[in-house]
């Protein structure tokens, strides 16, 4: 079993205070919050290319640019959160989100220009990742933060939320409905964790500029072995997330409302299966549960390649790709919080967070050139089924020598 590096908590594995579950439920919760917003403009892709009159790429970068902006922006938000503390940074996130709601509600959607600038900005909402880890990480001792982390992660449900309403609350009440029950959401939030969030007791604090932070985070092994295979786990779970509705209406002729609840079905056996992979992870090792997962990926994505009928093949490669992607997710995860060292949680996690959101960027673009220039998504498919062997092999070589080699190392 995996051994973490020095950790300067006063969380021991014979303590974990009742508080430690009112923290995480507290940031599992504002993770949900910020991942709705972030992802609002997803179930309107359609829509808007239609009243828009959108290429395929324009359909694809409009849902896309939330997430490159969320992903880069963990960064800086995983270093300021080991700076300050999740207790100041969820409530400033939070509320910084609702700018760009209130925006793209009320006026920042009538041109694609005006869109764009709001997704930009809506980017903001999914920096609330790279809040959370540190901060649960440090309430949990290293045999439940797998577990503990994997719970957090399931906020990422957050984007089904936005999945089963937005497209409702439009067609029910307007254009600016979701935007503004969002921002009322997030408001309320912020408001909540600024008055009862509370950092672990003996949090450590970085005393480095964040320049020699982000640098000697940079030199860790940890930090690039975890972000290669996120940007595989998470980034497929972001891009069939943003992409789906749209994949279901082009490819099967579903209706808006049919694709989108669809779409809200994998996020949900992901954001079930994420907590799994940390439990998994705590005993089995994330090693195993990682390859495990990426082999049903790969399985999943040839399967669906040829565009099958929807019942049941295609159901079930769906499926079995979002249970994988989301155990996957968990697992990179238990990885990061068992083998970073305490005060540099925050700084790995935004780095690996940003691998992750990076490598649902992508995909989207892809798909949509490649439905644009051939008419199929075969060839999309097939990509993501030959990534998901490269990461499975290296799984299999380089990330078991080295977490053997730290085990081994921890042990003397």
């Amino acid at each position: 079993m995996l051994q973490p590096s020095t950790q300067h908590s006063e969380i021991t594995s014979q303590s974990v205070p009742g508080r430690a579950w009112l923290m995480l439920a507290l940031a599992t919760l504002g993770f949900a919050l910020n991942f709705w917003a972030w992802a609002l403009l997803s179930p309107l892709g359609p829509r808007f290319k239609d009243s828009l009159d959108l290429s395929s790429f324009q359909q694809s970068l409009l849902v896309a640019v939330p997430v490159v902006v969320g992903s880069l922006g963990r960064i800086p938000v995983g270093a300021l959160t080991d700076r300050f503390g999740g207790r100041v940074m969820f409530p400033l996130v939070s509320a910084a989100t609702i700018v760009p709601v209130l925006y793209l509600g009320l006026a920042g959607h009538s041109s694609l220009t005006a869109l764009l600038v709001g997704g930009f900005l809506l980017g903001i909402g999914g920096t609330a990742f790279a809040v959370g880890v540190p901060f649960t990480s440090a309430w949990f001792p290293p045999e439940r933060r797998g577990l503990a982390i994997g719970i957090f992660g399931a906020g990422m449900g957050g984007t089904a939320i936005s999945a089963l309403t937005t497209v409702k609350l439009v067609d029910a009440y307007g254009m600016a409905n979701p935007f503004l029950v969002t921002a009322a959401v997030l408001a309320v939030y912020a408001v909540v964790a600024a008055l009862l969030l509370r950092d672990a007791p003996g949090r450590t604090v970085p005393a480095e500029s964040l320049g020699h932070r982000m640098a000697a985070t940079c030199k860790l092994g940890i930090t690039w072995q975890a972000s290669a295979l996120y940007a595989v786990a998470f980034g497929g779970y972001v891009a069939f997330s943003v992409y789906l509705p749209t994949y279901l209406k082009t490819g099967y002729g579903l209706t808006q409302a049919d694709a989108a609840n669809r779409m809200a079905g994998f996020v949900l056996l992901a954001v079930a299966m994420r907590p799994m992979g940390g439990w998994l992870s705590d005993r089995l090792g994330p090693v195993k549960v990682l390859a495990g997962s990426l082999a049903v990926v790969l399985a999943g994505a040839l399967a669906q390649s040829p565009t099958p009928a929807l019942m049941p093949v295609g159901t079930i490669a769906f499926l079995a790709m979002a249970a994988a992607l989301g155990a996957g997710s968990g697992a990179v995860f238990a990885l990061v919080a068992f083998l970073s060292p305490a005060n540099k949680v925050g700084s790995v996690t935004g780095m690996v967070g940003a691998a992750g959101g990076l490598g649902g960027f992508l995909p989207p673009l892809v798909m949509g050139t490649l439905y644009g220039s051939f008419g199929s998504y075969a060839i999309g498919l097939i990509l993501l089924a030959a990534v998901a062997a490269a990461a499975l092999a290296f799984t299999g070589t380089g990330l078991s020598h080295a977490v053997s080699r730290r085990a081994t190392a921890h042990s003397h």
